[in-house]
């Protein structure tokens, strides 16, 4: 049983689940939907077995107490790092001016098998956004506005961004480039109640020269719609992006007819009224969920710990004292002699 214990630790098999989990990473690089979490988890189980094989027969870490901490430390990360694949969640989201957060808005989710969190219990509402573009046109800083709770349940403004999470029951929301305009319509048919929504326009400035989109309403005939957007915009110049000094004109191709709508005009269809409200913006959240992320700072930071003493003992540097010359030794051994006589 020790001899199998001692094979399982073999530096050898180390390298080979190395280079499985190097495969495993290079398969789910990008997050491909169609690649399996167990590409990544099973090398990482296979390493931690390993890993724990070595520290319970090698004797040169079992007997050296700051290199068995670096080990423990590296054991706890790779067995986080497998335990926070299969508890993950990572989702996108795009959140309209106003609106208040709802799960069901999420899109591109994956969860692992273990996930269990409280996504539903999320809440807060989307304010407005800034964000700061260098010449050529070099996307900054991006200053997202949410209102969400604290931890009395009352609304605060936070500030998200790029690198500034919104965290709240464990996810993590981050800004994204993925960020545009809506016009907000309201049809109103020949007969029955008129319907109120926005339309999400590409994303902006990235489609800059292409913010169309469609929609067909309830009994009616598909409706085009182009969005002429005058924001400031300057290639050669810094600029920011600040929905609340945009203006859009809203071209209406329908019916063989197109009109130019500005807000609070509308335009008369066969099957009823579309009127153009008013021009707000949506911004782009990537959604993510690891619980096990503090517990890896710590692993890790013991890990770094252990390692630094072990080697702080091996390479570091040894005071030696200082000799004292044989004639200056004399000459003292005299002195304390004289004063024994007097």
């Amino acid at each position: 049983m020790k001899r199998t214990i001692r094979l399982l630790g073999s530096p050898r098999l180390a390298l080979a689940g190395m280079a499985w989990l190097g495969v495993g990473a290079s398969l789910s690089y990008g997050n491909p939907e169609t690649t399996s979490i167990w590409v990544l988890v099973a090398p990482l189980a296979f390493l931690a077995l390993n890993l724990l094989a070595a520290i319970l027969t090698h004797p040169g870490i079992n007997r050296r107490k700051p290199l068995l901490v670096f080990h423990i430390g590296l054991l706890a990360m790779v067995v986080l790092a497998a335990v926070g694949r299969l508890t993950h969640f990572e989702a996108h989201l795009e959140m309209l001016e106003g609106n208040q957060f709802s799960s069901d808005d999420l899109i591109r989710v994956k969860a692992g098998i273990w996930h269990s969190g409280a996504i539903d219990e999320v809440s807060f509402v989307q304010g407005s956004y800034t964000v700061d573009y260098s010449p050529g046109m070099v996307r900054g800083l991006t200053h997202s506005h949410v209102l969400a709770p604290n931890a009395k349940g009352d609304l605060e403004q936070r500030i998200v961004g790029d690198d500034r999470p919104l965290v709240l029951e464990g996810y993590r929301f981050y800004t994204s480039f993925n960020k545009g305009f809506a016009p907000v319509l309201t049809w109103s048919p020949e007969s029955g109640e008129s319907i109120s929504g926005a339309i999400h326009m590409p994303s902006y400035p990235l489609f800059e020269y292409k913010q169309d989109n469609s929609w067909t309403p309830p009994g009616g005939e598909a409706i085009k719609f182009w969005l002429r957007l005058d924001t400031g915009l300057d290639e050669d110049k810094a600029w920011v992006l600040d929905g609340r000094n945009a203006t859009g004109v809203l071209v209406v191709n329908v019916e063989g007819q197109r009109v130019e709508l500005t807000p609070g005009q509308s335009v008369k269809m066969e099957a009823g009224s579309l009127r153009y409200d008013r021009l707000i913006t949506w911004m782009g959240y990537k959604v993510f969920y690891d619980p096990t992320l503090y517990w890896m700072f710590f692993a890790s930071v013991l890990s770094v710990m252990g390692l630094f003493v072990h080697f702080w003992r091996k390479f570091g540097v040894q005071v030696v004292p200082d000799r004292v010359p044989v004639a200056q030794q004399g000459a003292e051994m005299s002195s304390t002699n004289v004063r024994r006589t007097l």
